[in-house]
């Protein structure tokens, strides 16, 4: 929980609105030492004073209701308590000493070990990003080099035992490794960065065994065979490695360092994990400019131009270690890995050009990839639905259903090119023809020699060399039409199964396959009366299908046009990727917006929803309030903090201590605790100047530790003595925390509190002689849930 405003079940009615049912108003379960006045929820029945045309509006109704909503998540199907992060700067008294402290050396320091992590992100993301490549196809390469030697030999039935043995083994032991090590790293993990960067921490999701997990899983998983990319996986890579950075290490593990503890605050360590996603687009697709974009556009809620020079400075370092390492393995150096592996599809060499037949061509495929796109985002969640029952019993059970999955696709990619008819090699070829034991255009399969298999082209090639076959010019009869169908349907429906199982998995390749093929479909129909290769045609479609599912249009142009090296291509995938976002979006949402809702993530859109315009500040914060004295007694403290999980409480200053009783600020609960570990008590009640916290404690002391470490209540131990004594809260109160009137509409509210990024917002009152303050807004707060559990007919009402 977030901060100290949950309502009890027994809490009464507070005075509010045209209308008022008064109800004796009583103490809370706890009350808040020193600030005497009663604590009190809002009230159970509230008129809406203004007229619709036929009359004064019926009332909304408010339930009794604790604010449970959104406190838990799934992360990795399993479900995981979830806190908020705090990009509020804390201005209390430490705070103020330590900037004005601050020498140029240190300030220099600072800005010197920003650009090496950064550096050293890129490095790191770029050197994984070749290692999973290289890893890929060694391992996918040795168990197609297998099974086609067993073939050539007419070993049929033995080959398909090898090939599906080897996805089988390959599979159990990705599932075994995220169903045990880390739940957390299964699926693309680019909803999980989405929503981290807009302020969820959820338990788990940037740790060093998602990493590692991240990493092998998703090699093991796409060797398998897997109609999965390691694109989306690779994001969430690149953001485990800035954090892991940006914690300065984990202590769990022994790799700490203490010169990095300038970045123990969440504001320095999300434009690191900005910059860490960025760097996984570069390192997948070696798109540097699409990596920045990929940030900005879709992974990154607040965004200012310095944040986009150091992800651009990130992005090039993974660009030139890439290149470096790709030039080393030219020389034979790297076992299987050529060509394929990081995939560069240059079309560079088909020189485009258009006519207004080949428009109407472009205007149709954005269409179908429009309808596909939305078809495609039900019908995965709907499956992910389906398999979250699955998921929740247990890892043996995830091991399973991947099993389940895993015969399924070998059954696919071996059976169906059986179907396929032999096609004679073409006289012209530029490639060998037919392709023996290694990637190529004309896969021979079962055919006798001279012959080539086109469905075995497509289905027994890694992932990255299939899409590359479809992206070929001059090819137009390779394939034939019902190649292209059976590869279609067959892809589409193994990419929609694929993506929720325990295994690291994007979707970025099934979605480029599904529409490469459709796009050469469209291509070979239209044929007759369209100029462009295709190849081209089957670009286009994988732009389209690109944006019916995720809903990004700059970004995945310049991913696209970097991959193909196609500058030509520019205004054709851009009118494309606009036809099919704006078809598709009148279905549903992004798909990554669908997952991040489905697993429960309290995301906040840039946008207030409708129904908050009728709502104000005072209307959804709950109490009692639990809030101290500028100079607490410290049992009061251990005992709040004992039985709530807040992490903000307001301080407020009565008599002696003040003339009338005034809002000091909001003091965290990691800073409390700190606090009361260093046991500076006092026997009397009185303000001190600060002195002994300013000289026992520094700015460091205080900030924020790295995921799943800090002090627990728990972990303190109080004498009878202690809890009897005082302590000086006014050294560490956030005295500059952000307020807003009562009276303010919800909707405001919450644009306010997603642009600024804070975890509490303070509603103090309008009118005077009242309390200081009237509760605490969280994330919580603004969730539809949360909303419609307090109003039920908020819909009938507006």
């Amino acid at each position: 929980m977030d901060a100290a405003h949950h309502s009890p079940p027994d809490a009464q009615p507070e005075r509010h609105g045209s209308f008022n049912y008064d109800i004796e108003s009583t103490d809370g379960p706890w009350r808040g030492a020193g600030a005497g006045q009663d604590r009190s929820s809002e009230a159970l029945l509230r008129y809406d004073d203004r007229y619709d045309d036929d009359g004064p509006r019926q009332p909304l109704l408010r339930k009794r209701t604790m604010n449970t909503t959104s406190q838990i998540a799934i992360v990795g199907a399993n479900v995981c308590p979830i806190e908020s992060l705090d990009y509020e700067i804390v201005e209390n008294e430490l705070f103020k000493q330590d900037w004005r402290s601050r020498k140029k050396k240190q300030i220099f320091q600072y800005i010197v070990l920003k650009w090496s992590l950064v550096l050293l992100i890129g490095l790191c993301t770029g050197l994984v990003g070749f290692f999973n490549n290289l890893a890929v196809e060694n391992i996918a390469g040795f168990k197609l080099l297998l099974t086609s030697d067993l073939m050539l030999k007419h070993r049929y039935f033995t080959a398909f035992l090898a090939y599906g043995g080897c996805n089988l083994v390959l599979a159990a032991t990705a599932a075994a490794i995220c169903a045990y090590i880390a739940p957390a790293a299964a699926g693309s993990g680019i909803p999980e960065v989405k929503a981290y960067l807009n302020g969820v921490d959820a338990y788990a999701i940037l740790a060093p065994s998602t990493l590692f997990v991240k990493i092998f899983g998703s090699i093991l998983g796409v060797s398998a065979g897997f109609v999965l990319g390691k694109e989306g996986p690779m994001v969430h890579t690149g953001a485990c490695i800035a954090n892991l950075l940006g914690q300065g290490g984990s202590r769990k593990y022994h790799l700490t360092c203490n010169w990095l503890r300038y970045f123990k605050n969440d504001r320095d360590r999300r434009d690191l994990i900005t910059c860490g996603s960025a760097a996984g687009v570069a390192a997948a697709f070696r798109a540097p400019v699409g990596g920045v974009l990929f940030a900005l556009e879709e992974a990154a809620s607040w965004w200012r131009s310095a944040l986009l020079w150091r992800t651009f400075f990130t992005t090039a370092v993974v660009a030139v270690v890439l290149r470096g390492l790709i030039e080393l393995c030219r020389s034979g150096k790297c076992g299987l890995f050529g060509q394929g592996g990081l995939i560069m599809f240059d079309l560079s060499s088909t020189v485009p050009s258009y006519s207004t037949q080949d428009i109407i061509a472009i205007i149709v495929l954005g269409i179908i990839g429009g309808v596909f796109g939305g078809l495609f985002n039900f019908l995965l969640d709907r499956i992910l639905r389906a398999y979250s029952f699955i998921n929740e019993k247990g890892a043996p059970y995830k091991i399973l259903l991947t099993i389940t999955i895993s015969i399924i696709t070998s059954a696919c990619s071996y059976g169906l090119p059986w179907l396929a008819p032999c096609t004679p090699c073409p006289a012209d070829a530029v490639e060998e023809c037919p392709t023996i034991g290694r990637s190529g255009n004309f896969k021979n399969f079962q055919c006798p020699p001279g012959y080539y298999n086109g469905l075995a082209s497509l289905f027994f090639n890694t992932n990255d060399d299939a899409i590359r076959n479809l992206f070929s010019s001059g090819t137009e009869n390779e394939f034939h039409m019902s190649t292209l169908f059976v590869f279609f349907t067959a892809i589409y429906c193994l990419g929609l199964v694929t993506y929720g199982i325990a295994v690291p998995s994007g979707l970025f390749i099934p979605v480029i396959l599904a529409g490469a093929t459709y796009g050469r479909i469209v291509g070979t129909l239209l044929g007759p009366i369209s100029d462009l290769d295709p190849g081209l045609f089957a670009l286009l479609g994988a732009a389209s299908f690109l944006g019916g599912t995720m809903r990004m249009t700059v970004s995945v142009c310049v991913i696209l046009l970097e991959l193909t090296n196609d500058l030509l291509m520019l205004p054709l995938v851009m009118l494309v990727l606009l036809i099919s976002k704006t078809i598709a979006d009148s279905f549903n949402k992004g798909v990554y917006d669908q997952i991040v809702v489905m697993k429960g993530l309290p995301f906040l859109e840039a946008h207030a929803e409708p129904h908050m315009r009728h709502l104000v500040a005072g209307d959804v914060v709950s109490g009692p309030l639990i809030s101290f004295s500028g100079v607490e007694r410290v049992g009061n403290i251990v005992q709040a903090l004992r039985i709530t999980g807040h992490n903000g409480f307001p301080v407020v200053d009565e008599p002696p201590l003040s003339e009338a009783p005034e809002l000091v600020g909001l003091v965290l609960r990691s800073h409390l605790l700190v606090l009361l570990k260093g046991k500076g008590f006092m026997k009397e009640k009185m303000k001190t100047s600060g002195s002994f916290v300013l000289q026992r404690f520094g700015a460091f002391d205080f900030a924020k530790p790295g995921s799943g470490k800090g002090l627990k209540i728990e972990d303190l131990d109080f004498t009878d003595e202690e809890m009897d004594m005082y302590v000086d809260l006014h050294p560490i109160t956030n005295t500059s925390p952000y307020t807003v009137v009562e009276t303010m509409s919800l909707a405001k509210a919450a644009v306010l509190f997603r642009a600024l990024g804070l975890r509490h917002l303070l509603v103090v009152p309008k009118t005077p002689g009242r309390p200081p303050i009237v509760g605490i807004l969280t994330r919580h707060d603004f969730m539809p849930e949360h909303i419609h559990g307090l109003f039920p007919n908020i819909h009938k009402s507006h």
